[in-house]
């Protein structure tokens, strides 16, 4: 494209190489650029180097939740100035759960083209593996941290999945895994069916997709090498 355009782009879920993120034609595309907007420096120029870019020569920008307005205002120079910027997320798809939907919203209110390339997303994979509806889904974020807060919100998530036959996706830090998987089988009803997708596109990926009566039956527990890895939880009612 000849307009300067903010390509949106998609890094690794873990320690993989591109050519597993990005097809041969959009690398291509990233090669041509100058200027970065990144969540994480340092993942950031690990991961444009293992694409071949000479990381020295380039421009990088921090985005992330500290970022102020008019922070993300200034992100927009170099489309001000005619040259495209890449997005790059801490890992997955840029502007999913991320900081990185303002600056992309802040490019369409002033006319910029917005490209998104092709990449891996946790929730699209946990959601293709899990069996549940992905007809009708919702990606709920992140749930509330206090314990009480937190188990509230899982039950009213029941019901709607159960109204709407909808699959209820959400995420949580990873050090919180556990507490949020116990949190799961005390609150919801036996014939829910959960599944927990841990450490997508990784060697050792773990999805498994019970009900709550069946989880508890296997006595479950997350396994010490899963207990701090990225985690997706599926409930459908």
């Amino acid at each position: 494209m000849n307009k300067p355009t903010l390509y949106l782009i998609p890094s690794p879920l873990g320690n993989t190489p591109p050519s597993a993120v990005l097809p041969s034609d959009h690398i291509k595309i990233v090669g041509t650029l100058q200027d970065f907007v990144v969540e994480e420096f340092r993942t950031a120029r690990r991961y444009l180097s293992a694409l071949g870019l000479k990381v020295g020569s380039l421009k990088f920008e921090l985005l992330n939740e500290h970022t102020s307005p008019q922070e993300v205002d200034g992100l927009l120079a170099p489309l001000r100035a005619g040259r495209s910027v890449g997005m790059i997320s801490g890992a997955g798809l840029p502007a999913v759960a991320d900081p990185g939907a303002e600056l992309v919203a802040l490019a369409h209110r002033n006319g910029f083209e917005v490209v998104p390339l092709v990449g891996p997303s946790s929730l699209m994979l946990a959601l293709m593996a899990s069996g549940l509806n992905g007809q009708k889904f919702a990606f709920q974020g992140y749930l509330p941290v206090k314990p009480v807060l937190r188990d509230k919100k899982i039950r009213e998530l029941e019901k709607l999945s159960a109204k709407e036959h909808q699959t209820q996706l959400f995420i949580e830090t990873p050090y919180r895994n556990e507490a949020l998987f116990r949190a799961l089988l005390n609150c919801c009803l036996p014939g829910t069916r959960l599944t927990v997708a841990v450490n997508l596109t990784m060697p050792d990926a773990l999805i498994r997709t019970r009900t709550i009566g069946e989880w508890k039956k296997f006595k479950p527990g997350f396994d010490e090498s899963y207990k701090k890895k990225p985690c997706v939880f599926l409930i459908l009612a």
